[in-house]
């Protein structure tokens, strides 16, 4: 399957005056997102802002890029980042014009930061996260995410996005996703109705699901993978040989999807679950 972006796509990020809010995923993909919960969009910004965005993480954790003997940790993790670099390259044109195509137009908020930033090093050792779960969109304590829960419209989360910083290749920690999972989570939140279930009632339940391929999100700096929020991932151990780059942060909602009346004009996000649901 063919995954890049089209030159008209490119030229709408360096060019905006260009860009008339013409449709950036064709119909393959928004095919793959409705049955596989994702899409990889390559060139969705700019390498020199990925550079950037290294440059300002290098010197949050105070040590240097050419200086392996100093990453003694499996994994670092740093708060969240409002910076130009940051916000720009989550605000695209094209990652605009994709939003609008799988969330639905005027649904959802632009991103103001990235989020937490686990940046992974080669290491033997164990990083200690890599269990399988979905990202939870919910809840009312801030200071235990594992009460956070998510429920089957989604409430407040419209995308699950890694943007991609650094170059990462298959033993650079990509994070797995595993291909048509939001389907089976769907099947499994309708029940638990609006009050949905915790991030640790879904893994509990994973192991009765069916199987399904794991994808690694590779790719060069400057690739997002747009995810269905429902989509089960999971962090990996880096076998590679340089630190990997990566955030995670959500596309959040505007708008509650799967409103009572609007099965004609369901988007993409929502005709998943419609179909999943209904299968």
């Amino acid at each position: 399957m063919d995954h890049a972006c089209s030159q008209a796509c490119l030229s709408a990020i360096f060019h905006p005056h260009r860009y008339f809010m013409e449709e950036v995923l064709n119909p393959t993909q928004i095919k793959q997102f409705i049955e596989e919960g994702y899409i990889r969009l390559d060139h969705a910004f700019p390498e020199s802002l990925a550079a950037e965005v290294r440059s300002i993480l290098w010197k949050e954790m105070a040590i240097g890029p050419n200086d392996p003997s100093a990453w003694t940790r499996p994994v670092v993790r740093l708060g969240m980042y409002s910076q130009p670099p940051f916000v720009t390259s989550a605000n695209t044109p094209l990652l605009h014009a994709a939003f609008d195509q799988l969330v639905g137009k005027d649904r959802w908020l632009p991103c103001r930061s990235m989020g937490t930033f686990p940046i992974r090093f080669p290491s033997t050792e164990d990083p200690g996260d890599t269990g399988w779960h979905v990202d939870a969109s919910f809840g009312d304590n801030p200071a235990n995410y594992l009460e956070w829960r998510v429920n089957w419209r989604s409430k407040n989360r419209a995308l699950l996005m890694l943007f991609l910083y650094s170059d990462i290749g298959e033993n650079d920690a990509p994070t797995r996703i595993l291909a048509g999972s939001h389907r089976d989570v769907a099947r499994l939140l309708q029940p638990a109705g609006e009050a949905g279930m915790t991030i640790l009632e879904l893994a509990a339940a994973f192991p009765s699901l069916p199987p399904r391929p794991t994808v690694m999100a590779t790719g060069k700096a400057g690739t997002v993978y747009l995810c269905h929020p429902f989509l089960v991932h999971a962090a990996q151990p880096h076998r590679g040989t340089e630190p990997r780059f990566l955030a995670q942060p959500p596309l959040l909602l505007k708008d509650e999807l799967m409103k009572a009346g609007g099965e004609n004009t369901y988007t993409p996000v929502e005709e998943a679950i419609r179909r999943s649901l209904h299968a």
